[in-house]
């Protein structure tokens, strides 16, 4: 059951992801599934939630509904439902796609388990490194965001309505969310995968401000 399960949820999320921007399409999807593979071979985990979680995770992202946070869960339940797949996967598997995401505001978790912590790292080390900066730079200009503007500082104290609100230049993005992704991987392959994505990010971003500046 549970290759045709995952075969034919690929091909669900692929359908139902047709229209998104390059940056939240198949693609990251397939990478994150490929990643959260990855990781739980370090992990005592149940695959199949892993998995499932992985592909489902940004059925319907919040950004591009309105900020509705509760879409992608409903939409997750139905198809597993349509699917049958037993309650306790089922249930464990939207428990994840509801939880997963960076809301910011330092929000405590309320719901947490090893699967979501493999799939949560997945997600986040998409967000980091090279893929982090093409991904960040490609919502800006989605967004129609600043690239940057010195005059207005990244803010680290933002409520979780703020962040959802945030319109910043995607410089101070990288500082209100992406920088701030290392230190909060759960696994520990998540973490060793994620420290040369970080430092590659700083890199860039010294060699970004000597360039703004005219100094390179």
């Amino acid at each position: 059951m549970s290759t045709t399960l995952i075969e034919q949820t690929v091909g669900f999320v692929k359908q139902s992801m047709s229209a998104n921007d390059s940056g939240h399409n198949w693609f990251h999807i397939e990478r994150v599934w490929k990643t959260a593979r990855t990781i739980a071979l370090g992990e005592q985990v149940n695959l199949l939630v892993v998995e499932l979680a992985a592909l489902l995770h940004d059925i319907a992202d919040s950004k591009f509904h309105n900020g509705d946070e509760t879409i992608g869960p409903r939409m997750a339940n139905e198809w597993l439902l349509q699917q049958h797949v037993p309650a306790d996967i089922r249930e464990h598997v939207v428990n994840i796609v509801a939880h997963i995401s960076f809301k910011g505001g330092n929000q405590a978790d309320t719901f947490f388990s090893p699967e979501l912590a493999v799939v949560r790292d997945a997600d986040r080390l998409d967000a980091i490194g090279a893929l982090g900066i093409a991904r960040a730079f490609h919502y800006g200009g989605f967004k129609n965001r600043e690239i940057y503007d010195p005059a207005i500082q990244p803010d680290l104290q933002m409520s979780r309505e703020d962040y959802k609100k945030n319109t910043a230049p995607t410089i101070n993005h990288f500082y209100e969310k992406l920088l701030l992704l290392k230190d909060r991987m759960h696994t520990e392959t998540g973490k060793q995968m994620a420290i040369q994505r970080h430092l590659f990010m700083e890199q860039f971003l010294e060699q970004f401000y000597q360039e703004w500046e005219g100094k390179r």
